[in-house]
């Protein structure tokens, strides 16, 4: 008992056979890309079930959809690849596990490590697409590239539907949610505050602490890219740069920021996966914690807590976004002493 009176869990980790709420995304804005090359070429837009059906196989087994990933963005979209019959190139930077790249390969894609960080794979990425003619499917928005991460961004409001009916309509008070390039952090917000106005509930931004790129845009008042290796064990959030369009949401949008310690990481693991009094077992990997973690940070602190508003009263929404991801991994940090 943390002191609150709810906490709802949004619990992602059997997303599909994905394990991460990211399949809602990538592979809806593969659909939405596709769609639109089949009726350049027709004339005519395709229903999702026509190119399902591959009735346009001649012609989207020419196009190369690519991206830049951590892990679970990436296999969102090699698996749209796979079901539609296009081909799929997927760039990683040095850091993201040899799982998270087989999974990957394990749905026909190619996949490319470099040797820089995530937001070098990104330029990577992105200048490899226009000297090849592919296709940029990316869950981060940048000068130059801002149409398609709104498809990405509108798939993730598939969960957030499912969360309003899942809470019987009840609002909670706060949000804490992963912060990365803010893409579903913007979508939370958004949501939430279209859905509820001036009720919405506080939306508290939480970070690693060496890769914080959206606490520091909010101290600077603009976006800052954080540099360096951007170590992390929450690899999906191993990001220096923010997303533009979910900086222009969360500039206005976001009530606070907060990092965590990566020793609350593993800890905070164990407690879902072993079930805290009487509570189910939750299968929840590296960056699906982040939340959480925080949450329980700063109930032990009282200044933190009385800073964000939090008391007994408090209803917390707290969106648990991947499972075990890579399985190793998640073993070796739930058994850690």
């Amino acid at each position: 008992d943390i002191g609150v009176a709810k906490i709802w869990y949004k619990d992602e980790s059997q997303r599909f056979h994905l394990k991460s709420f990211k399949a809602l995304g990538g592979a809806y804005a593969v659909a939405r890309q596709l769609q639109a090359r089949v009726a350049e070429v027709t004339g005519v837009v395709p229903g999702i079930q026509d190119i399902l059906d591959h009735k346009f196989d001649d012609i989207l087994r020419q196009l190369v959809i690519s991206c830049a990933t951590d892990g679970n963005h990436g296999r969102s979209v090699a698996w749209g690849c796979q079901m539609f019959g296009c081909q799929c190139v997927i760039y990683i930077h040095r850091d993201v596990s040899i799982a998270r790249a087989q999974a990957m390969e394990a749905l026909g894609a190619k996949v490319i490590r470099i040797t820089g960080n995530y937001d070098e794979s990104v330029k990577q990425a992105d200048s490899d697409a226009k000297q090849l003619g592919r296709i940029i499917v990316s869950d981060t928005s940048y000068e130059g590239y801002m149409e398609i991460p709104k498809d990405v961004a509108l798939g993730y409001t598939v969960l957030l539907s499912e969360s309003i009916e899942q809470m019987d309509s009840e609002i909670p008070t706060h949000v804490f949610i992963q912060g990365g390039v803010g893409g579903v952090a913007s979508a939370v917000c958004a949501y939430f505050w279209e859905l509820w106005g001036e009720r919405r509930p506080r939306l508290i931004i939480v970070e690693p602490e060496k890769a914080n790129c959206l606490q520091e845009s909010a101290r600077a008042g603009s976006p800052v890219t954080v540099e360096g290796d951007l170590d992390t064990l929450m690899a999906g959030l191993a990001c220096g740069e923010v997303s533009i369009l979910a900086w222009d949401i969360l500039s206005i949008g976001a009530n606070d920021f907060l990092t965590v310690n990566e020793e609350t990481v593993p800890l905070t693991m164990q407690l879902l996966a072993l079930g805290f009094d009487g509570d189910p077992p939750i299968e929840a990997g590296e960056s699906a914690v982040g939340g959480l973690a925080a949450l329980i940070s700063a109930q032990n602190n009282p200044e933190y807590a009385q800073a964000l508003g939090l008391d007994e009263n408090s209803r917390i929404y707290i969106l648990g976004t991947e499972g075990a991801t890579d399985p190793e991994l998640y073993q070796q940090l739930i058994s850690t002493k």
